[in-house]
């Protein structure tokens, strides 16, 4: 079974990504596969964009879109994640567990399960649902509107950071705890985790680490959407960088509401100017990724067949949905002098910016306020690190053969 085709359009807030989105999805649909548009953004409008908002029979244009799959289309559904229902699937039993040990402390509890509700849960449980859809085979395409870009990095973050919990901490906190619980409650006046609070952590990982590989996979892509705007150009750069370090691929960007070159008067005349000066920045920018560029709208795009055709006139004579190319942001070759060398496309970093470490078998890379934890395979985890470097925005990170007595310590990003 050939798993979907993924695509996750995130941007700056207020740039029209949920628009494109649609329109995306939309075209897929149009082409006869089925395809589901699913929203991890705590803001739902993709339900907007269609203009299918009222209640109404399911397959109808007007059904009510939510909790699940709904066909606004033939061959197009749209979910708006219920947050409430996964959260109680996912979250319930370590809520519970943390609940009691509010009250052992004497909170209120209204206020204790207001606590309890983990920032960002809405967007984690999307993706926990993007999980169960891509490997359902029910789906040939997904596309996903993901939050504005900051909460996307972070979210897209998550599981690396939960799984380096899960297999460093969480085994010597399960030992310590079964050994000692007896006491520690008597000690503590609360109730120490049982098993099943832990195996709901670990499950959760679990979860979270499946949806990492489906969409840093060979079938799944990032679009950047962004407005001709210096400042959104700038926090898309940094996304894209952010982006590759956790080695997620990004195959597009889409400049979003340009003006029509042949403006009537002057004011219209100067923002055509400028965006200009911006898109020539973009092109340069990203070069090596297709560019896609949709013009201003006479007016709001709603429907199913106005976003449909917004995506046609925005790709054109391209595949909207051919599968990404090439390696991906993140591969190991074996140079003939041995050893083994990392790459990491980093664009727009200099290696001033960039701060390696070895800690074990992983290799901790900062760069900028993200972090990434990059668990080692068996073969590199036996090396030592010789030497890094980064060259034409891509980081390269060259293992030796266990240093001889007397050898150098490893060094770091240089």
């Amino acid at each position: 079974m050939r798993p979907a085709r993924i695509v996750l359009f995130t941007g700056k807030g207020g740039v029209g990504k949920s628009t494109v989105a649609a329109g995306t999805a939309a075209l897929a649909a149009a082409a006869g596969r089925r395809t589901l548009v699913i929203s991890t953004d705590a803001a739902h409008s993709l339900a907007d964009a269609y203009g299918a908002t009222t209640t109404g029979s399911a397959g109808s244009m007007t059904a009510g879109v939510g909790g699940e799959p709904v066909e606004v289309a033939p061959n197009l559904f749209c979910q708006q994640v219920d947050a409430q229902l996964r959260f109680e699937q996912s979250w319930a039993e370590i809520q519970r567990y943390l609940l009691t040990v509010l009250d052992a402390a004497g909170m209120d509890p209204v206020a204790a399960e207001e606590m309890t509700v983990i920032p960002g849960a809405e967007e984690v449980l999307a993706l926990l649902e993007l999980r169960q859809h891509a490997t359902s085979g029910q789906w040939d395409v997904i596309v996903v509107d993901c939050a504005p870009t900051a909460e996307t990095l972070r979210l897209l973050a998550l599981p690396e950071a939960l799984g380096w919990y899960i297999e460093r901490l969480l085994p010597i906190q399960r030992r310590l705890v079964k050994a000692l619980r007896p006491v520690l409650n008597r000690a503590a006046g609360v109730p120490m985790p049982g098993d099943r609070v832990f195996d709901a952590i670990t499950r959760l990982h679990g979860e979270l680490d499946e949806v990492h590989a489906l969409l840093a996979g060979p079938r799944a892509s990032v679009r950047l959407v962004l407005t001709p705007e210096q400042v959104v150009l700038a926090e898309a750069r940094r996304a894209f960088t952010s982006l590759c370090l956790f080695g997620y691929r990004v195959d597009a960007v889409v400049a979003n509401r340009v003006f029509p070159a042949d403006a009537a008067d002057d004011w219209r005349a100067g923002w055509v100017r400028a965006q200009t000066e911006v898109l020539a920045e973009v092109a340069q920018s990203f070069a090596g990724l297709p560019i896609f560029t949709s013009e201003y709208q006479a007016g709001e795009p709603v429907g199913v067949e106005t976003v449909a055709e917004l995506a046609r006139q925005l790709y054109g004579a391209a595949d909207a949905l051919a599968d990404p190319t090439g390696d991906g942001p993140f591969r190991v070759t074996r140079p003939d002098d041995g050893g083994a060398l990392i790459h990491l496309t980093l664009p727009f970093v200099s290696r001033s910016e960039v701060d390696l470490a070895r800690n074990g078998d992983e290799l901790v890379m900062t760069v900028g306020s993200y972090r990434r934890l990059l668990t080692l395979p068996s073969g590199l985890a036996r090396m030592r690190v010789a030497g890094a470097r980064v060259i034409d925005g891509e980081l390269r990170v060259r293992f030796a053969e266990p240093a001889t007595a007397g050898a150098a310590a490893e060094g770091g990003a240089r």
